[in-house]
């Protein structure tokens, strides 16, 4: 379900696997009861969510205090987030930034709008990643539902595995929570972390590109609409 990547007094990190989701079913919580079970904590606090198909970073709080803490980092927008995918097909552009509001589609989906009353905003950059796919790395600067999955569907390259948005099936959705950046008590808290399971992420162009975006936050991100450059 998990792998646990590190332990705070106020906080864990683990490495949600695909195929597990974070959401109650039927008032249970069966990952963060697997969690607590391992660590000793009476009560977990999910901080933000990931999609079931999506593996990766997720952060926990160990206590109340903690939690209100972190989950206003979230709320206030000062914790940065990246993720990677990888698409079936090849992006209209490169690089850029998705910008629009998302609205309710058919059944559980979400689309895209040319509007901007609240827009969903994702930077992006986009590689080779073999057998004509590509490799993306994503920052998105708003939380909405599916938004990275929307994001690249809208620029022509759903997700590998993506049930909902995606034109190829796979052995799993291919969407990671890569990296988190986020203050706590004065200190800037940065975490990495690869995906393990998925045999397109060991496809040696993938690979590549993943040594080149070891500090994501240190990229040189396509300038937002409205910041100079």
């Amino acid at each position: 379900m998990f792998t646990l990547l590190y332990q705070h007094p106020d906080f864990l990190v683990i490495n949600k696997h695909p195929g597990v989701s974070v959401h109650k079913d039927d008032n249970d919580q069966p990952l963060l009861a697997e969690i607590a079970r391992q660590t000793g904590d009476e009560k977990l606090y999910l901080i933000h969510r990931l999609d079931k198909m999506t593996s990766g970073l997720l952060l926990l709080g160990r206590n109340r205090e903690a939690a209100a803490l972190l989950s206003a980092n979230f709320a206030n927008r000062d914790v940065e987030k990246y993720y990677l995918a990888i698409g079936s097909k090849k992006p209209k552009k490169k690089q850029g930034v998705v910008i629009g509001d998302m609205t309710r589609s058919r059944r559980s989906s979400w689309k895209l709008e040319t509007t901007r009353e609240n827009p969903a905003i994702t930077q992006f950059f986009s590689t080779a990643a073999g057998q004509g796919r590509r490799l993306f790395l994503c920052k998105p600067h708003t939380g909405k539902t599916h938004q990275i999955r929307v994001a690249l569907r809208s620029v022509g390259s759903g997700i590998t595995g993506d049930d909902i948005y995606g034109s190829e099936a796979a052995d799993r959705g291919y969407l990671h929570a890569y990296a988190l950046c986020f203050p706590y008590q004065g200190t800037m808290r940065q975490f990495v972390c690869l995906p393990e399971q998925g045999e397109l992420w060991a496809l040696p162009e993938t690979q590549q590109a993943l040594a080149d975006w070891q500090q994501p936050w240190t990229l040189d991100w396509p300038v937002l609409p409205g910041k100079k450059a």
